[in-house]
Protein backbone atom coordinates (compact mmCIF):
# COMPACT_ATOMS: atom_id res chain seq x y z
CA UNK A 1 0.00 0.00 0.00
CA UNK A 2 1.65 3.23 -0.88
CA UNK A 3 1.64 6.20 1.43
CA UNK A 4 -0.82 8.45 -0.61
CA UNK A 5 -3.21 5.18 -0.07
CA UNK A 6 -2.30 4.87 3.25
CA UNK A 7 -3.30 8.28 4.10
CA UNK A 8 -6.70 8.34 1.85
CA UNK A 9 -7.68 5.03 3.86
CA UNK A 10 -7.23 6.30 7.51
CA UNK A 11 -9.04 9.65 6.20
CA UNK A 12 -12.10 7.00 5.79
CA UNK A 13 -11.63 5.07 8.72
CA UNK A 14 -11.61 8.53 10.66
CA UNK A 15 -14.97 9.31 8.78
CA UNK A 16 -16.59 5.89 9.63
CA UNK A 17 -15.79 4.96 13.03
CA UNK A 18 -17.11 6.56 16.08
CA UNK A 19 -15.34 9.54 17.71
CA UNK A 20 -12.99 9.72 19.99
CA UNK A 21 -10.90 6.68 17.97
CA UNK A 22 -8.23 5.20 19.66
CA UNK A 23 -4.35 4.85 18.05
CA UNK A 24 -4.81 1.10 18.72
CA UNK A 25 -8.27 1.12 17.11
CA UNK A 26 -6.80 2.80 14.15
CA UNK A 27 -3.77 0.38 13.89
CA UNK A 28 -5.88 -2.48 13.76
CA UNK A 29 -8.39 -0.95 11.09
CA UNK A 30 -5.15 -0.22 9.20
CA UNK A 31 -3.12 -3.73 10.02
CA UNK A 32 -0.01 -1.10 10.56
CA UNK A 33 1.88 -0.15 13.52
CA UNK A 34 1.16 2.74 16.59
CA UNK A 35 4.28 4.52 14.98
CA UNK A 36 2.62 4.61 11.69
CA UNK A 37 -0.86 5.86 13.14
CA UNK A 38 0.87 8.74 14.84
CA UNK A 39 2.82 9.62 12.01
CA UNK A 40 0.10 10.01 9.49
CA UNK A 41 -2.11 11.83 11.78
CA UNK A 42 0.53 14.43 11.85
CA UNK A 43 0.43 13.93 8.18
CA UNK A 44 -3.31 14.60 7.74
CA UNK A 45 -2.79 17.88 10.00
CA UNK A 46 -0.74 19.22 7.95
CA UNK A 47 -2.54 18.56 4.41
CA UNK A 48 -5.10 20.43 6.62
CA UNK A 49 -7.48 18.31 8.08
CA UNK A 50 -8.40 19.34 11.66
CA UNK A 51 -8.25 16.45 14.00
CA UNK A 52 -8.66 16.53 17.69
CA UNK A 53 -7.08 14.76 20.60
CA UNK A 54 -3.56 13.43 21.18
CA UNK A 55 -1.80 10.00 22.24
CA UNK A 56 -3.80 8.43 25.25
CA UNK A 57 -6.75 10.14 24.57
CA UNK A 58 -8.21 8.92 21.04
CA UNK A 59 -8.92 11.02 17.69
CA UNK A 60 -11.45 13.34 16.53
CA UNK A 61 -11.69 14.48 12.95
CA UNK A 62 -13.43 17.63 13.08
CA UNK A 63 -13.07 18.88 9.84
CA UNK A 64 -11.48 17.85 6.82
CA UNK A 65 -10.70 20.82 4.78
CA UNK A 66 -9.89 19.05 1.24
CA UNK A 67 -13.75 18.06 0.98
CA UNK A 68 -16.19 20.85 0.18
CA UNK A 69 -19.72 20.82 1.61
CA UNK A 70 -21.95 18.56 -0.57
CA UNK A 71 -25.68 20.21 -1.27
CA UNK A 72 -28.46 17.83 -1.26
CA UNK A 73 -32.57 18.59 -0.21
CA UNK A 74 -33.91 16.79 2.87
CA UNK A 75 -35.47 14.10 0.97
CA UNK A 76 -32.74 13.19 -0.76
CA UNK A 77 -30.57 12.80 2.09
CA UNK A 78 -33.38 10.67 3.72
CA UNK A 79 -33.58 8.50 0.46
CA UNK A 80 -30.05 8.09 0.06
CA UNK A 81 -30.08 6.41 4.02
CA UNK A 82 -32.93 4.36 3.38
CA UNK A 83 -31.18 3.08 -0.13
CA UNK A 84 -28.17 2.73 1.46
CA UNK A 85 -29.44 1.18 4.45
CA UNK A 86 -31.14 -1.63 2.44
CA UNK A 87 -27.99 -2.36 0.95
CA UNK A 88 -26.34 -3.18 3.98
CA UNK A 89 -29.29 -5.68 4.75
CA UNK A 90 -29.30 -7.14 2.05
CA UNK A 91 -26.42 -7.29 -0.12
CA UNK A 92 -23.24 -9.46 -0.04
CA UNK A 93 -20.89 -8.75 3.08
CA UNK A 94 -18.08 -6.67 0.61
CA UNK A 95 -20.95 -4.45 -1.21
CA UNK A 96 -22.74 -4.06 2.62
CA UNK A 97 -19.58 -2.39 4.07
CA UNK A 98 -19.22 -0.27 1.21
CA UNK A 99 -22.72 1.19 1.33
CA UNK A 100 -21.75 1.61 5.17
CA UNK A 101 -19.00 3.32 4.51
CA UNK A 102 -20.30 5.48 1.28
CA UNK A 103 -23.29 6.61 4.05
CA UNK A 104 -19.99 7.75 6.63
CA UNK A 105 -18.25 9.45 3.49
CA UNK A 106 -21.30 11.40 2.42
CA UNK A 107 -22.49 12.30 6.24
CA UNK A 108 -18.62 13.57 6.65
CA UNK A 109 -19.37 16.15 3.61
CA UNK A 110 -22.71 17.61 4.04
CA UNK A 111 -23.19 20.49 6.43
CA UNK A 112 -23.48 20.20 9.91
CA UNK A 113 -27.44 20.38 10.27
CA UNK A 114 -27.82 17.85 7.46
CA UNK A 115 -24.95 15.71 8.71
CA UNK A 116 -27.48 15.34 11.99
CA UNK A 117 -30.15 14.52 9.93
CA UNK A 118 -28.55 12.10 7.88
CA UNK A 119 -27.60 10.51 10.98
CA UNK A 120 -30.57 10.12 12.42
CA UNK A 121 -32.71 9.93 9.41
CA UNK A 122 -36.55 8.92 9.86
CA UNK A 123 -36.51 6.23 7.31
CA UNK A 124 -34.62 3.64 7.55
CA UNK A 125 -34.26 -0.37 6.08
CA UNK A 126 -35.07 -3.36 8.40
CA UNK A 127 -35.41 -7.14 7.44
CA UNK A 128 -36.22 -10.18 9.49
CA UNK A 129 -35.10 -12.16 6.85
CA UNK A 130 -32.08 -11.67 5.00
CA UNK A 131 -30.69 -13.32 1.98
CA UNK A 132 -28.83 -16.30 2.53
CA UNK A 133 -25.38 -15.64 1.89
CA UNK A 134 -23.48 -15.93 -1.56
CA UNK A 135 -21.26 -19.20 -1.52
CA UNK A 136 -19.14 -17.21 -4.38
CA UNK A 137 -17.49 -14.22 -3.91
CA UNK A 138 -19.92 -11.65 -5.14
CA UNK A 139 -17.24 -9.12 -6.16
CA UNK A 140 -15.68 -11.08 -8.42
CA UNK A 141 -18.73 -12.24 -10.19
CA UNK A 142 -19.76 -8.50 -9.99
CA UNK A 143 -16.24 -7.97 -11.69
CA UNK A 144 -16.71 -9.97 -14.28
CA UNK A 145 -20.38 -8.67 -15.33
CA UNK A 146 -18.47 -5.28 -15.63
CA UNK A 147 -15.81 -6.54 -17.78
CA UNK A 148 -18.07 -8.44 -19.57
CA UNK A 149 -16.17 -12.03 -19.43
CA UNK A 150 -18.38 -15.25 -19.21
CA UNK A 151 -18.23 -17.30 -15.98
CA UNK A 152 -17.85 -20.86 -14.95
CA UNK A 153 -19.82 -22.34 -11.65
CA UNK A 154 -21.42 -25.21 -10.19
CA UNK A 155 -25.02 -24.69 -9.81
CA UNK A 156 -27.36 -26.76 -7.23
CA UNK A 157 -30.86 -26.64 -7.87
CA UNK A 158 -34.13 -25.97 -5.73
CA UNK A 159 -33.94 -29.95 -5.46
CA UNK A 160 -30.31 -30.35 -4.56
CA UNK A 161 -29.32 -31.30 -8.73
CA UNK A 162 -25.97 -30.34 -9.44
CA UNK A 163 -24.96 -28.96 -12.90
CA UNK A 164 -21.77 -27.29 -14.53
CA UNK A 165 -22.54 -24.25 -15.68
CA UNK A 166 -21.04 -21.24 -18.23
CA UNK A 167 -23.16 -18.09 -18.82
CA UNK A 168 -22.49 -14.10 -19.50
CA UNK A 169 -23.35 -12.68 -16.31
CA UNK A 170 -25.47 -9.59 -17.04
CA UNK A 171 -26.82 -8.41 -13.41
CA UNK A 172 -27.37 -9.09 -10.00
CA UNK A 173 -31.04 -8.24 -8.75
CA UNK A 174 -32.17 -8.52 -5.18
CA UNK A 175 -35.41 -10.86 -6.05
CA UNK A 176 -37.89 -13.27 -3.97
CA UNK A 177 -35.42 -12.54 -0.74
CA UNK A 178 -32.44 -14.03 -2.79
CA UNK A 179 -29.34 -12.52 -4.57
CA UNK A 180 -29.84 -13.96 -7.89
CA UNK A 181 -27.62 -13.46 -10.76
CA UNK A 182 -29.19 -12.28 -14.26
CA UNK A 183 -27.18 -14.09 -17.36
CA UNK A 184 -27.17 -15.88 -20.57
CA UNK A 185 -27.00 -19.80 -19.93
CA UNK A 186 -24.36 -21.79 -22.31
CA UNK A 187 -25.85 -24.55 -21.73
CA UNK A 188 -29.64 -23.85 -22.23
CA UNK A 189 -29.32 -21.47 -24.57
CA UNK A 190 -31.84 -19.09 -22.98
CA UNK A 191 -31.63 -16.56 -20.40
CA UNK A 192 -31.48 -18.10 -16.62
CA UNK A 193 -31.80 -16.77 -13.40
CA UNK A 194 -29.35 -18.04 -10.39
CA UNK A 195 -29.15 -17.83 -7.18
CA UNK A 196 -25.95 -17.02 -5.65
CA UNK A 197 -26.18 -19.13 -2.59
CA UNK A 198 -26.56 -21.98 -5.02
CA UNK A 199 -23.54 -21.38 -6.64
CA UNK A 200 -19.64 -22.71 -6.08
CA UNK A 201 -16.30 -22.56 -7.93
CA UNK A 202 -16.65 -19.44 -9.69
CA UNK A 203 -14.42 -19.83 -12.30
CA UNK A 204 -13.80 -16.04 -14.56
CA UNK A 205 -13.20 -17.56 -18.11
CA UNK A 206 -11.27 -15.19 -21.15
CA UNK A 207 -14.23 -15.68 -23.04
CA UNK A 208 -15.34 -11.98 -23.93
CA UNK A 209 -18.77 -10.81 -24.86
CA UNK A 210 -18.14 -7.29 -24.83
CA UNK A 211 -20.55 -5.23 -26.25
CA UNK A 212 -23.50 -7.51 -25.85
CA UNK A 213 -24.17 -6.85 -21.97
CA UNK A 214 -26.55 -4.34 -21.98
CA UNK A 215 -28.78 -4.79 -24.72
CA UNK A 216 -28.72 -8.56 -23.41
CA UNK A 217 -29.64 -7.35 -20.26
CA UNK A 218 -32.33 -4.76 -21.97
CA UNK A 219 -34.09 -8.28 -23.62
CA UNK A 220 -34.12 -9.99 -21.05
CA UNK A 221 -35.50 -7.62 -18.09
CA UNK A 222 -38.00 -6.95 -21.50
CA UNK A 223 -38.76 -10.47 -21.12
CA UNK A 224 -39.34 -10.19 -17.45
CA UNK A 225 -41.10 -7.24 -17.42
CA UNK A 226 -43.74 -9.10 -20.15
CA UNK A 227 -43.58 -12.38 -17.69
CA UNK A 228 -44.89 -10.76 -15.35
CA UNK A 229 -47.77 -8.80 -17.09
CA UNK A 230 -49.06 -12.21 -18.12
CA UNK A 231 -49.17 -13.47 -14.73
CA UNK A 232 -50.80 -9.87 -13.89
CA UNK A 233 -53.66 -10.44 -16.35
CA UNK A 234 -54.33 -14.52 -15.30
CA UNK A 235 -54.63 -13.37 -11.55
CA UNK A 236 -57.34 -10.94 -12.50
CA UNK A 237 -58.81 -13.31 -14.83
CA UNK A 238 -59.35 -15.56 -12.11
CA UNK A 239 -61.04 -13.27 -10.19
Amino acid sequence: MTRTHRLFQLMQTFRRMTPPITAQSLAYEMDVSLRTIYRDVDELRGLGAIIDGEAGFGFTLIEDATLPPLGFENDELEALVLGLREVAAIADPVLAKAATTALSKIQARVPPKQAHRLKHAVLDARRFWNPEPPRIDAAVLRQATWDELSVRFAYADGKGNQTERTVKPLGIVYMDNSNVLLAWCHLRQDFRMFRLDRMDDLNVTDDSFRPHRVSLLRDYMARIRAEKHIVAKDRATEH
